[in-house]
């Protein structure tokens, strides 16, 4: 199979939307022991329902009232709503879902997620777009690593995964004529940044 064709495959499977469910599912599998299966579930139902469902009805809204043209968001206009919407949906998650008493570290990753998320938000109003799909993957990479080191678990093939998956992001992105180099690194900044400060609180 041509790699060419097989890029875009890469924006679908990792599009942000998707990220919180795979960290949710890392986070649950590296912690098993912690949690009773009922508060796992009912912790990804959660997670679901406010960055998924939600945020797709949201979409199909925005879509019907010709606020937004593709779930892929390339517009700099049709950017600001949905980022603001996901900053509520988020601080609502970390608030009464995701809370620090019952999921410490995966708590931290959300907040990352937040502060990711005003940061790309902030960017729009200087005409600058940051690659949303790189602030994901690469938030989550930073989580997955950071989890491995708090757990001392050797978990070195999911991290080479992820670090490998970075770059096939990238690569989808730039194939797909979605982003510039620069706009790619821009979110790659974006995601890891705020994991990181925030990576010595909960490890």
């Amino acid at each position: 199979m041509n790699l060419k064709k097989l890029l875009p495959f890469f924006s679908y499977l990792f599009h942000p939307i998707f990220i919180p469910v795979y960290a949710a599912l890392f986070y649950f599998v590296f912690n098993d022991t912690y949690y009773s299966h009922p508060e796992k579930y009912f912790a990804i139902f959660q997670i679901v329902l406010l960055t998924i469902v939600l945020p797709l009805c949201i979409f199909l809204i925005l879509r019907v009232t010709g606020q937004l043209n593709s779930i892929m968001i390339a517009d700099i206009s049709q950017r600001k709503i949905p980022l603001v919407l996901q900053c509520f949906l988020t601080i609502f998650l970390i608030r009464k879902c995701i809370t620090l008493e019952h999921f410490p570290e995966f708590h931290f990753f959300f907040l990352g997620g937040l502060f990711s998320t005003i940061i790309a938000l902030i960017l729009l109003f200087f005409r600058t777009k940051a690659s949303l799909h790189m602030i994901a993957i690469s938030a989550l990479t930073i989580f997955v690593i950071g989890l491995s080191i708090h757990n001392e678990s050797r978990n070195i093939n999911w991290i080479v995964f992820w670090v490998l998956m970075n770059g096939f992001v990238a690569s989808s992105r730039l194939e797909m004529n979605a982003h510039t180099p620069k706009e790619l690194v821009i979110g790659f900044l974006s995601g890891i940044i705020p994991q990181l400060i925030l990576l010595p609180i909960w490890l």
